[in-house]
């Protein structure tokens, strides 16, 4: 019998929402259906406006926000929903990660915030609704990220293979399987991925992100100024750790190394070579024994990008979709995973990866009425 769950996600690039449909059964995680819905150009703004670093903000738009986009999320589970021709009653409960506005885990008091509004969404689609998954980790002093280790650890962890997962979103992060039960997996973010690259062509091509890494391609790296941004003390932070865009932003790279004087595709190449440089110098220096670098997220698409990462690393480097998974899938099929693991009363982080002081079961659940 069918055990169905819903992910959604709408991840820290801010293109849209992903929505996918996954059958539990048997302990297996197998995609049904998948839908996107990409968010016009308007509702993408207002959202990076409101994610910025220091964003003075109206209550009253960010809560306008909130509903929207909750309104948004049911949308495209509907839209799933008549693309698979399942009832709401099929499915058991969606998980809902919501938009990233800011994430700040450090600090006298961690918080992170995601928006929309899983009371709009659990109404509006009649299913229970699974949302609010990092504020538990937060609350037993972990990072509230990455959550999504754990669901890489259920699908792709070979016995006897050290493997590496690299989700490139509009930041950076990989997953350490290593290939025994001895060892725990690790897990954290790198530093920019997307982000830095897509907010860089729109200012100056109008163009929503760098469509495989073309734009990148016609420009030439340029060490000294990328040296500047390497000393960003991030970067030489241990595990656990984590970040976001409201850290990794332009307001970032031009405090950072300014970019007057460089032609525009140079800094672009350079960026490329930023997020390449630092997935890789984390992958050998945690887990120099990775057999196999298996990339998901936007930047699986980014041929350029996948170019410059196997330079630099000595296994192979290939797409999740080489071993049964579309990259643009992986995100939202967690999402699901760990909507299940809420309502089986199971844990959903790795306190190893998170750095929480144990594991627990995350989410706020919403009951369909």
């Amino acid at each position: 019998m069918p055990d169905y769950y819903i992910g959604l996600i709408s991840g820290t690039s801010i293109d849209g929402i992903d929505a996918a449909l996954v059958d539990f059964s048997g302990n297996h995680s197998r995609l049904v259906e998948f839908e996107y819905q990409p968010f016009p150009a308007a509702l993408k703004a207002a959202i990076a406006a409101i994610s910025a670093a220091d964003a003075a903000v109206p209550l009253k738009t960010y809560g306008a926000l909130d509903r929207q986009l909750g309104g948004l999320f049911a949308e495209t589970v509907n839209a799933l929903l008549a693309k698979a021709r399942l009832p709401a009653a099929a499915i058991t409960a969606i998980g809902s990660h919501g938009q990233t506005v800011y994430h700040a885990p450090d600090g006298d008091y961690p918080f992170t915030l995601q928006i929309g509004d899983p009371n709009v969404i659990a109404e509006r689609t009649g299913i229970t609704t699974i949302a609010d998954f990092r504020r538990r980790d937060l609350a037993v002093n972990g990072q509230g990220a990455p959550l999504v280790p754990a669901f890489h650890q259920a699908v792709f962890s070979v016995p006897g293979e050290p493997r590496c997962i690299i989700n490139i979103g509009g930041i950076g992060n990989i997953t350490l399987l290593p290939g025994n039960s001895h060892d725990p997996v690790i897990g954290f973010d790198t530093g920019p991925g997307n982000g830095l690259m897509d907010e860089w062509i729109e200012r100056h091509q109008g163009q929503r992100y760098d469509q495989n890494g073309a734009w990148a391609r016609t420009g030439h790296i340029q060490p000294d100024w990328l040296a500047a941004l390497s000393t960003d003390p991030y970067f030489r932070l241990p595990p656990p750790k984590s970040t976001g865009r409201e850290y990794f932003s332009l307001a970032w790279l031009e405090q950072s190394a300014d970019p007057t004087g460089y032609r525009p595709e140079d800094i672009q190449a350079s960026l490329c070579q930023l997020t390449a440089q630092t997935l890789a110098d984390a992958i050998q220096h945690y887990a120099p024994a990775t057999r196999q670098a298996i990339v998901c997220g936007g930047g699986a698409h980014n041929s350029y990008l996948l170019e410059l990462l196997a330079q630099q690393l000595p296994c192979p480097v290939q797409s999740s979709a080489a071993f049964g998974i579309h990259p643009d899938h992986v995100e939202a099929m967690a999402f699901a995973w760990l909507a299940r693991q809420t309502q089986l009363r199971l844990p959903g982080n790795l306190k190893e990866v998170t750095g929480a002081d144990k594991a627990v079961v995350l989410g706020g659940i919403y009951p369909a009425c």
